[in-house]
């Protein structure tokens, strides 16, 4: 098999000079049937027409109830001690029949047993308390 060019004009045959895009064309082909296919998998969002409304801005800002546990398992409602477990579910009660319902803020010293945490938890949980949310104490990460 002889490679050579178009010019045959006497003399000795030259290379020929063209790029052969055909195995190009073949990857960019096989690529983009790829990215057909694996397109519709990266998005997992569901396509809803939803449907627009006014609603006035809420003027009024749930109240936010501060529960504290310290180290030795002591629990604190707004920094006010509170030595009976009955008398903490009385309490959440009472704050969870209230409108709208106030917001439990929790923080747990870092020493705590997660079991107290969890006791106060189900107890917020019993009485009818949905929004419960964690205070931690942000610090920056060490770089490494």
């Amino acid at each position: 098999m002889a490679f050579g060019g178009f010019d045959s004009r006497g003399g000795a045959p030259q290379p020929m000079a063209e790029i052969n895009t055909t195995p190009l064309v073949d990857v960019m082909l096989v690529l983009l049937v790829i990215f057909i296919i694996t397109a519709p998998l990266l998005t997992h969002a569901i396509k809803l027409d939803l449907p627009s409304a006014q609603a006035p801005v809420a003027a009024e800002k749930p109240q936010t109830i501060t529960l504290s546990i310290d180290s030795q398992g002591k629990v604190y409602w707004n920094d006010a001690p509170l030595t009976d477990p009955a008398a903490l579910l009385g309490r959440l009660r009472e704050a969870a029949s209230k409108s709208p319902q106030p917001e439990l803020h929790l923080r747990a010293d870092q020493q705590v047993r997660y079991q107290h945490i969890a006791e106060v938890m189900s107890a917020a949980q019993q009485a009818g308390l949905a929004k419960i949310g964690f205070v931690t104490d942000p610090r920056t990460l060490p770089r490494p």
